[in-house]
């Protein structure tokens, strides 16, 4: 049974007119009447009483009409549940995101502002470290991240760089150098750090060894975070002092003050990636709202 012998049904029980149904359909009247006979034949019984000048339901036809336009529905539905989902508008999209980089404005505008466009699709958000975004990706458990990248591209991925951002010193509130409105990173040298490790923050680690390498000295480490927040958490608690993207000094945490930078100084890169492979059309629309979005890097 074709979803063509429904229609054709249908259209007949609703204009009761062989001819009318026809010119509706948009066929000849004798080949509509052949595919009602199939039909009765395949269903083993007679659904219509052909009159002289029309056409009307038997008892059989009557039960047979309900369910029928109920399967016209269900397979329109159907078909424009997959336009949908062909487009991007409805299914599941995983963003992933650095504890950091959640504090970057344009991680929420480009969620809050996709959720908007595309209501119907799910959105689900993972925070973990960039190389823990990057396994996920690989393994196809997340389709869009915000990591902070190396300077090479990732192996399989794509990715949209936004504007590089300053780091700043996190200091204890009583340290000394908390008294000054800008420190120089050579200021830093003799003091204890607390940063995380390059396993979890290849990309700020390096920088920021980099910076201090160039500064003319290595960071002292005297204590290790697994997550930037963790690490502000450790500096309010006097365990040393670190290096942080800017963004991070909207997080208010008693005890803890942000100093810039004067003169040369790390920055913190950030951006989107998406598998070069990635079919996801949901994805993809997102992707296009971020290069549409990000400012020129």
């Amino acid at each position: 049974m074709e979803l063509r012998h429904l229609r054709y049904f249908v259209a007949v029980a609703e204009e009761r007119n062989f001819t009318r149904a026809a010119e509706r359909l948009g066929i000849g009247q004798p080949p509509l009447s052949q595919q009602i006979r199939a039909l009765e034949t395949e269903v083993g019984t007679q659904l219509f009483h052909r009159l002289p000048h029309g056409a009307e339901l038997t008892e059989a036809g009557k039960a047979f009409l309900d369910p029928a336009r109920a399967s016209l529905a269900a397979a329109e539905r159907a078909r424009l549940s997959a336009q949908r989902a062909a487009r991007g508008e409805i299914g599941l999209l995983r963003v992933g995101f650095t504890g950091s980089g959640a504090f970057t404005p344009l991680v929420p505008s480009l969620i809050r502002a996709f959720r908007r466009a595309y209501p119907d699709v799910d959105v689900e958000l993972v925070e973990l470290n960039s190389e823990q975004l990057k396994s996920r990706m690989a393994r196809e458990e997340v389709d869009i991240a915000f990591l902070r990248p190396a300077l090479a591209d990732p192996e399989g991925l794509r990715l949209l760089r936004f504007p590089d951002e300053p780091m700043v010193a996190a200091l204890p509130a009583l340290h000394p150098l908390a008294e000054r409105d800008s420190i120089a990173l050579a200021d830093l040298a003799d003091q204890p750090f607390v940063f995380y490790p390059r396993t979890i923050g290849l990309g700020l680690y390096d920088e920021v060894y980099r910076a201090c390498q160039r500064a003319g000295f290595t960071p002292r480490l005297v204590q290790e975070a697994p997550q930037i927040a963790s690490v502000v958490n450790l500096v309010a608690a006097e365990m040393g002092v670190s290096i942080v993207p800017r963004s991070m000094s909207q997080v208010r945490v008693p005890g803890v003050v942000f100093r810039d930078f004067s003169g040369d100084a790390p920055v913190a890169r950030h951006a989107c990636a998406m598998r070069r492979s990635e079919t996801s059309p949901a994805a993809r629309n997102f992707w296009s709202m971020v290069a549409a979005a990000r400012p020129a890097p």
